[in-house]
């Protein structure tokens, strides 16, 4: 199939929520809004698109249906890339493949932030009383309202398929590998860190505020996992804590120059880490609607 340059003009949809997707899309020019229920009587925009942007790629990292349909604010031009020739057009563009793990990074980050504000709302929904509760209105309707816009988008993703394909490449080694005992801490939060990790074996725990009275869990990591990369594709410093455990694990440390050589010795591998931060989101987005959907249901009368 090869790539493609395409033009749209504005209002044209460019990919349709629920469709089988098959190609990712790069914005050349112009700029693109992301619906869903686009059509129907209340559509919903997450947000836009715009030029030096990746789009699409979930449904190929995945292999599911769209989850929005993308639509042109203006007049904009993509580049549409097959899922069958993604692992080498980054590895002949790998500046690129920075740039959308940047993107998913960044809406990870989005993401983790609005869970974590989630799961606060509902630990304090909880534990007030009446007149705590319509104080808080605003802050139950905004949640309410995600969940009716994304409801559809419950379905609990599986990782079954990703984990046997990221078994294929683990032994392909880049960087350098420990094995670490229960509790030890992989990284800390606050910290600034110039590196990602492969889980290879155990089993790993991610924390904001570890160990205090705000501590929420973000998620549970089994092995075989890619974390941290924020570190490489960004200068902030860490927003999570990993934390050891099982009985031990064996983790492998990735620089960006680590990352770079793979990107020419093993592009497929680099896909795996789109795939695993794809899966991620997508289940960051399904427990932030789960607990949206705690607070819509019990909560929507206060």
């Amino acid at each position: 199939m090869g790539l493609a340059e395409k033009t749209y003009k504005k209002g044209e949809i460019i990919i349709k929520e629920g469709d089988v997707g098959k190609t990712l899309f790069y914005i050349q020019e112009g700029k693109a809004g992301v619906y869903v229920d686009y059509g129907k009587k209340n559509p919903f925009r997450l947000g836009f698109v715009e030029a030096g942007e990746f789009f699409g790629e979930m449904a190929i990292l995945e292999a599911y249906p769209r989850s929005a349909t993308v639509v042109a604010e203006r007049n904009i031009v993509v580049t549409e890339i097959p899922g069958d020739d993604m692992s080498s057009f980054f590895a002949e563009n790998p500046d690129q493949i920075i740039d959308l793990m940047k993107l998913l990074g960044s809406r990870i980050e989005t993401m983790a932030s609005d869970y974590i504000e989630s799961q606060i709302l509902l630990k304090t929904l909880r534990e007030s009383d009446e007149g705590k509760r319509k104080s808080l209105f605003s802050k139950i309707k905004k949640h309410m309202d995600a969940y009716q816009a994304n409801k559809n988008q419950l379905e609990e993703p599986s990782k079954d398929l990703l984990k046997e394909e990221l078994e294929m490449y683990k032994n392909v080694s880049a960087g350098e590998i420990k094995k670490l005992s229960k509790g030890m801490f992989i990284f800390k939060e606050g910290k600034q860190e110039d590196c990602m990790y492969i889980l290879h074996t155990g089993r790993v725990g991610m924390y904001t505020n570890y160990r205090s009275r705000e501590e929420v869990m973000l998620s549970t990591l089994e092995a075989v996992s890619f974390f941290g990369e924020m570190g490489i594709i960004s200068d902030e410093p860490r927003n999570a804590t990993a934390v050891v455990e099982s009985s031990g694990a064996t983790v492998e440390t990735i620089s960006r120059e680590d990352l770079q050589n793979m990107i020419k010795k093993c592009p497929k591998k680099v896909y795996m880490i789109l795939r695993d931060m794809s899966y991620r989101l997508r289940k960051l987005n399904v427990d932030f609607l789960k607990t949206c959907k705690e607070i819509t249901d019990n909560y929507k009368d206060t």
